[in-house]
């Protein structure tokens, strides 16, 4: 069990005010352009990343969405 805890009327020490520093929401929205392309997978591939997506509460087009950027990404820096 957790120990409760106590508060008491204690002085709070110094108190600085920082400025906001989180962006605006809109600036939270990561829009990519993307292109869509017809693509033939085993099917043994396809229930992978199914179960990889369902393990992790994902989709399993954006998992392999995402291990083709970071793959074409790495490669494409040389």
């Amino acid at each position: 069990m957790k120990k409760k805890i106590k508060y008491e009327d204690e002085k709070i020490g110094k108190i600085e005010i920082l400025e906001d520093f989180l962006p605006k929401p809109e600036e939270l929205v990561f829009k990519e352009e993307t292109v869509t392309v017809k693509l033939k997978l085993s099917r043994s591939s396809v229930e992978f990343f199914k179960r990889i997506a369902d393990k992790h509460g994902s989709n399993y087009q954006q998992i392999i969405k995402t291990l083709l950027d970071k793959y074409s990404s790495q490669y494409n820096k040389q």
